[in-house]
């Protein structure tokens, strides 16, 4: 999987004129080359079929990384994204890396879903997030608070009682609102569990979270 080639297909495709509003939305954190999302969706599955069936290439992950275009680190964490169920305990250190390496809240609420498929087949590393919640990478705590977010019914509830309660008392936004979206999410199907969560530690949690876990509750 040749970067190169797919930097040729990103700059055919970019838009100049989208590269201030894109890079002013991140925070001017990351540069873009301006490739919004439909038509970089569209160069990935061209560019993926071809790969796909092979491997996980995680020389292709870290090249994607290392390019100065935020595109490209779209583009790998979509590519993971697709080979998430071939992910194994063994490659928790190389997420770790992108997850600490241009850190920002777009990379990290997509790796946490990723992980979270790890941490789903291999029951052995809910320890690794037990672990991340308590790191002082504030961007680990998140994803260790998060990274159940979609699973519904098999949200495994005392891993995410104690992930929460390491991350009790924090004024960093971003813990307080992956807080709040941990609880928002699974209120939709066990809104008992997470009233009842909300009560017994009102005092502790802040008031964002509070509203963000609150919302689909019934009043």
């Amino acid at each position: 999987m040749d970067t190169k080639i797919l930097l040729k297909l990103l700059e055919d495709q970019a838009d100049p004129e989208k590269v201030p509003a894109m890079e002013a939305y991140m925070k001017n954190k990351f540069s873009f080359l301006g490739v919004q999302k439909p038509i970089l969706k569209k160069i990935e599955r061209d560019f993926f079929k071809l790969f796909i069936k092979n491997p996980i290439d995680w020389a292709f992950v870290e090249e994607c990384w290392q390019q100065p275009y935020r595109e490209f680190q779209y583009i790998a964490m979509d590519y993971l994204d697709k080979k998430k169920k071939e992910l194994r305990p063994e490659d928790f250190p190389k997420l770790k890396e992108l997850a600490q390496t241009k850190s920002w809240w777009d990379s990290i609420d997509q790796l946490d879903l990723i992980i979270g498929e790890i941490t789903f087949h291999y029951p052995e590393t809910k320890q690794v997030m037990l672990d991340w919640s308590k790191d002082q990478d504030f961007w680990l705590r998140r994803i260790a608070i998060d990274h159940q977010l979609m699973r519904k019914e098999k949200t495994d509830t005392d891993l995410l009682e104690k992930v929460i309660l390491n991350n009790l008392g924090q004024s960093e936004f971003f813990i307080n609102k992956a807080i709040g979206w941990s609880l928002r999410n699974y209120s939709k199907v066990n809104p008992d569990w997470v009233g009842a969560f909300i009560d017994r530690y009102r005092e502790q949690l802040s008031p964002l979270s509070i509203r963000e876990g609150s919302k689909y509750l019934p009043s």
